[in-house]
């Protein structure tokens, strides 16, 4: 196990203009900490050590480029399937997988190259030229990777292995690792990703050429599915007790998360369709809620009707909240997603920026009962933290490892920022708005001592395969709403903000208040973790 990365210089052309600065690409990434000592261990055979080949300087993230590896330290018996690429804004992170024939005919050598790209028309900053290189399979197998040369001479054909078709799925872009001039490089994902999907990232990348198809890569197949790598119970406590992240709320945040049971035992009530004047408490398991079945508004939860008891409980309490797990087997089961899901009782009404103006939304925002979560992504081959998911309103955002905060004191405990009021997760602390230029919805988040340490409190809930050993609890399956549907209009609140606004102002409010997503507007409870899109997929 761990993550040690080197890098080797090759010789190549020297740079045209001297970079006077280091690259973060040039510095391998460590985690705080050493990685966990598993239980069991696992035969790997993902490769974290690369040569570097050629970089750009100029272009993709923040315009600093973008560097090509061939994986090193390959082991004993194991071919390489394609070379690594990733921005040079970034510390070095990242693996390929690496592959051995056991019965002779899984891995076969290309027939030819095909040369994709030659980069010396570009004109940009760069090692030189590179020449970028599709394999020519055999008949009946696929590529899965690029090769890149710093000469136009072909590469050898024993570099470099194809599979076998039937070990093959098909494969997309993914996450955007540089481009310039109409030229794209992607690193590259199963196109079907969810628990019981078969397809597995080889970690290698795809070149879009301007105006023309991208090369013809596959990604593999996980064909014995038995979901033998996953990690048993004792394996789940050591790896989330490991990377379980810390959530920051906004110091002026009132709207608090809970545990379900607290709720629960704090007087929410579960209400019927037609027998609105009657509702039952909830007993604190949510043994009595109705399970199975569909979200067809026949039931639904609120708050204690006596007034003082839904003011306190719409506040939550920070020292009763409880983290969720869900534990997924991801990418043909070569990962373990941990999706960590927190229950807020009432998610707060939104506010606006409109240029140097800070507005209050009324009502806009608010509904009662809120459920957000974070997913580790982690590596069944080393135990290791690959990226992060981060939830924001109906969608989210995948960040690497690399480029997260840590906990201090050597902790490989990421940190995240939840938005004041509205709940979504950010990776850094600041204000990202939601709108067009500077007018939209506030997303405030900062830094402050209301905090969720997720790895004091939580109960995993449920593993999508055998050996999970996990009990489901009632109200998990729940699937109808965790709050009312209340109907109001909203134009009493649009039009009493644009009428504190002067001109120029009131129409770029009044543009913006027609594209407020339909999430915000209304007042209407979601349904919980298990109807999510991404609790059998993968994260949006």
């Amino acid at each position: 196990m761990g993550n040690c990365l080197s890098i080797t210089d090759p010789s190549s052309e020297a740079v045209s203009e001297k970079i006077l600065k280091a690259l973060p690409v040039e510095t391998p990434f460590k985690f705080p900490s050493p990685l966990p000592t598993l239980p069991q261990g696992l035969e790997v055979s993902q490769v974290s050590t690369f040569n570097k080949v050629w970089s750009t300087y100029e272009g993709g993230p923040d315009n600093l480029g973008a560097t090509f590896f061939e994986p090193s330290s390959v082991p004993s018996g194991f071919s390489i399937l394609g070379y690594y690429a990733q921005p040079n804004n970034h510390q070095l992170f990242g693996w390929v997988l690496t592959a051995r024939d056991l019965s002779s005919d899984t891995l076969k050598s290309p027939l030819d190259y095909t040369l994709v790209a030659k980069t010396e028309s570009l004109k940009i900053k760069q090692d030189g030229p590179g020449y970028i290189w599709q394999p020519v399979p055999p008949d009946g197998y696929q590529a899965v990777g690029l090769l890149v040369t710093t000469t136009s001479q072909k590469p050898p054909l024993d570099k470099l292995r194809c599979v076998r078709s039937d070990l093959t799925e098909q494969c997309e872009a993914d996450t955007w690792i540089w481009g310039i001039n109409g030229v794209n490089v992607s690193n590259l994902r199963p196109n079907i990703r969810g628990t019981q999907a078969t397809g597995v990232c080889v970690g290698t990348f795809t070149w879009q050429p301007q105006n023309s198809s991208p090369p013809s890569l596959a990604c593999l197949k996980n064909t014995k599915l038995n979901f033998s790598t996953m990690p048993n119970g004792s394996q789940i406590g050591v790896l989330f007790n490991t990377y379980s992240p810390l959530i920051h709320l906004h110091p002026d945040e009132e709207y608090l998360p809970s545990s379900v049971n607290w709720y629960f035992s704090n007087g929410a009530l579960l209400y019927k369709q037609g027998q609105e004047s009657n509702p039952n408490p909830i007993e604190s398991n949510g043994a009595n809620l109705p399970q199975g079945g569909s979200n067809d508004g026949s039931y639904w939860l609120d708050l204690p009707r006596d007034k003082k008891a839904k003011e306190r409980v719409k506040k939550g309490d920070l020292r009763n909240t409880k983290a969720y797990l869900h534990i997924k087997p991801m990418l043909g089961a070569t990962f373990t997603d941990i999706a960590i899901w927190l229950f807020y009782p009432f998610n707060g009404p939104a506010r606006a920026k409109v240029k140097f103006i800070n507005l209050p939304l009324g009502r806009i925002g608010e509904h009662i009962g809120d459920w957000e979560h974070v997913t580790l992504r982690i590596s069944n081959f080393t135990g290791e933290l690959w990226r992060v998911f981060l939830s924001q309103h109906s969608g989210g955002v995948w960040l690497d490892a690399c480029d997260l905060e840590f906990q201090g004191g050597g902790s490989n405990k990421p940190v995240a920022y939840a938005s004041l009021h509205g709940h979504a997760m950010y990776a850094k602390p600041g204000l990202v708005l939601q709108g067009d230029g500077d007018v939209g919805i506030r997303n405030d988040t900062a830094k402050s001592k209301k905090v969720v340490d997720t790895g004091l409190g939580y109960e995993v809930v449920a593993a999508e395969y055998e050996g999970g050993g996990v009990v489901e609890p009632p109200w998990l399956n729940y699937y109808r709403k965790w709050g009312p549907k209340i109907d109001y209009s909203v134009d009493d609140d649009v039009k009493r903000v644009a009428r504190l606004l002067p001109g120029a102002l009131k129409k770029a409010f009044d543009n913006f208040a027609k594209k407020i997503p339909d999430e915000v507007y209304g007042e209407d409870g979601p349904t919980g973790p298990k109807l999510k899109g991404n609790w059998a997929g993968d994260e949006k």
